[in-house]
Order: C-alpha cells, then structure tokens, then sequence
C-alpha cells in the first residue's frame, strides 16, 4: 500500500469548497451554512489559504511550507483548513509523521464532515502503523471500526500489525477474513494474500487448509511452476503416506512439471516401493528422455537395473489377476488389478476394475473413488472424473481436490 492510494479519499471536498468561497469576495466574513458547522473565514485568511493551495499545486514545497506555517486560524473551520493543508504539505514531502500530526489536528476539529471521519481514522491508524506505534494504530483502526469502517484493507492492516508484533497466531484470522471479504465482494484475491495465508496454515499445521490455498492459488496462476511448487511444497510439509505422495508426483508429471533430477528420482523411488515396477521403469525412461536423469545417475541406473525384470512379470501376471478378482467375493482383488492398471497408464481397464472394487465393497472408498476419478479424467471423461471425485472422503479428499482442479482446466481448454 502506498500514501498516494491512501490519501485518495481525504477531505478534499471541504478544501474545494474553501477555495470556491475565497474565489467569491462578496461573500468573504459571511457564514454559508453547509451539512455542519458554519463555515467562516476571514478576507486575509481566505487569501493566505489561496496562496498556499497555489505554492502546493505547484509543488513548490519551500513556499507552501512558508505559507502554511504563517496561517493564524481564528475560529475552528479556519483550523480545519489549515490542518487540511499541513496535511497535504506533508504528503508532498512524503514525511508520514508530519501527516499524522496533521491528521491529529484535523480530528481536534468539529468541521472534520462525519462522512470523512471513519476512513480519516483509518489512514491515521495507517500512518501509525508505517511510524512503528502500533498501539495507536490499533487504536485508530478500534475508532474507524464504531464509526462503521471495516474494509478489508483495515483487516488486513491488523494482519500486518499483529506480524509485525511476531504474534502470528492472531495475524492468521485477519488474513482469512480479508480474504472472506474480498470473495463476499467478489473481488480477486491477491496471489500475496494466498501466499501470506499459506505460510500462516503451514505454521499451523493446517494441512486442509494449505491444500485448499494452494488450489485457489493454481485457479489463477495454473502454469507448470506454479503446479510443481504447489505440489511439492505441499507434499513435503503434509507428512503423507506413500499411495498419497505417489498419486501427487502422478499428478505432476499429467501437469508436465517435473522439472528436476529429484522430481524424476522420487517420483520413480515411490512407484517402485508401492510395486508398480513399471511405471517407476517408464519415468525413469522419461527422466532421460527430458534430459534430467542420465546412464550415470547412480540411485535411478540401479532402480532401472532392478525393476525392467519385475516389470515384465508384474504386466504377465495381470490377466490372471484380473480373472481371480472377477471371481472373488470382496474388491480388495479387484481394486489391487485396478491399481496396476492405473500405474501402466491403462485408465479404460483401470476403471472397469475400481467399479468392479465398489461394487463388490471391502475396499477403503475414498481411495478407491479418487484413482477411479483419476483414471475416468485421465480417459477423457472428465464430466464423471469430477462428480467421482466429489464422493471422496477421509485422507483422500485433498488428492481428490487437487486432482478435481486438473480436470476442470482440463475442462477449460476442451471448452
């Protein structure tokens, strides 16, 4: 935030009318009654000001200073205006304490119009805040708020004031509040916003609620950096069991965001301890292919080595599987076939199987219904990827968020 914004909605209303009536000598000395108290100047006042207001529009700051400091206010409208104009003196100088000493001055008034005073004790609480008095900014923002200012840039002035006391713990409901406000408005939430409150959920350990940012964030920034940095920060902070982590780095890599030789190694280390030797073959192959993995890379050379023979037997072995999970009396065959599809990149037959899984049940469904929204999005279905992946609950719901939000993009650019 900057002053210049700040100050866009200071009383300069009142100084317009001022120079409207110091522009009228036949009015000079008369009191014009307006929606306040009377308002009077003196001939020589009037001219003063006028001198002034001419020295600041042409910024020529030494001669407004001069100007300014020679004002004799004789009655309250007189002060108000004077303080009005030290104020703008002091933007011009960009000197933030002379403007909330003005500001202090204009609030001793009583021709300070009421419609100005909520946002004015904003700006002030604002100024002492920028002056590290963050108890009387506390304040101000306190006062804005009786007078019925709350707008989301004082919510998130709390934040900051809160941060800046190294009290995180009571910055974190400010900035989900601003950023509540601002969807109630139907505003944009700034990327900074999300990211602040990222940090904050991560602190908290709010896993939901970081994965929940996180796909907020990738609905206005869904590029392969942003993907990747989404994914792996949330992955490693979240702690999460190996068939989570592994339908992450899937994930990953359908975003075309594996961007690095760990990206490849991990992502290919947690196929192979789940046992699906091929799939952990084929992205070691792709890693090659990228040029991010090479003959010399040591881990993946002796993870190739290992799991090309496995790999082989784990396909062979599939049609017999298949046919003792049809004839089984619970799922758990059919949902492990299906699983073996799924790693092969074969999502037709893997949704078959998943169906099959659920309908004979014993079978964990929240993870059965995530790969089976997975495989259907991975086939092109992407109507039923995303009502499956609405059904899933307990520990897959986030994998399930996150993979629902590729399949609306993907959505997006069929559309």
């Amino acid at each position: 935030m900057r002053n210049s914004i700040l100050i866009s909605r200071l009383p300069m209303a009142a100084l317009l009318l001022a120079t409207m009536t110091i522009a009228t000598p036949a009015i000079a000395k008369k009191k014009l009654v307006v929606s306040g108290p009377p308002i009077t100047m003196s001939d020589d006042f009037r001219a003063s000001v006028q001198a002034a207001e001419a020295a600041l529009k042409a910024r020529d700051a030494t001669t407004a200073g001069t100007r300014i400091s020679a004002l004799m206010p004789s009655n309250d409208f007189e002060s108000y205006i004077a303080a009005g104009l030290r104020f703008q003196l002091a933007v011009q100088r960009r000197d933030v304490q002379a403007q909330r000493i003005a500001l202090t001055d204009l609030f001793k008034t009583t021709a300070l119009p009421r419609s100005e005073a909520p946002r004015l004790r904003y700006v002030a609480g604002y100024l002492s805040y920028l002056v590290g008095n963050y108890q009387d900014a506390t304040a101000q923002l306190d006062y804005a708020r009786t007078l019925g200012y709350d707008g989301v840039d004082a919510t998130m002035l709390r934040a900051d004031i809160a941060l800046r006391r190294n009290k995180p713990k009571e910055a974190r409901p400010f900035v989900q509040a601003a950023i509540a406000q601002q969807k109630a408005a139907g505003q944009p939430v700034p990327l900074a916003w999300t990211d602040r409150a990222i940090s904050m959920a991560y602190q908290a350990g709010d896993w939901t609620e970081v994965g929940q940012l996180y796909r907020e964030r990738l609905n206005q920034q869904d590029g392969k950096e942003q993907w990747r940095s989404a994914l792996v920060n949330y992955q490693a902070a979240a702690e999460l069991e190996p068939q989570l982590q592994l339908d992450l780095y899937r994930l990953q890599a359908a975003n075309g965001a594996m961007a690095s030789e760990r990206d490849y190694q991990n992502y290919a280390q947690a196929a192979e301890k789940s046992g699906y030797y091929a799939e952990a073959k084929a992205i070691i192959e792709s890693g090659r292919s990228a040029g991010k993995l090479t003959p010399t890379q040591s881990v993946t050379s002796q993870l190739l080595k290992s799991v090309t023979p496995k790999a082989v037997k784990e396909i062979a072995a599939l049609p017999a599987q298949a046919k003792k999970a049809a004839a089984s009396g619970n799922g758990k065959d059919a949902l492990a076939v299906a699983d073996s599809y799924f790693s092969l990149s074969q999502f037709p037959q893997a949704v078959e199987q998943y169906r099959l899984a659920l309908g004979k049940g014993g079978v964990d469904a929240g993870r059965t219904n995530a790969r089976l929204g997975v495989a259907l999005a991975r086939s092109g279905d992407l109507a039923n990827a995303q009502a499956t992946l609405a059904q899933v609950t307990g520990d897959w719901t986030a994998i399930a968020g996150f993979w629902t939000l590729w399949a609306e993009h993907q959505d997006r650019k069929a559309g």
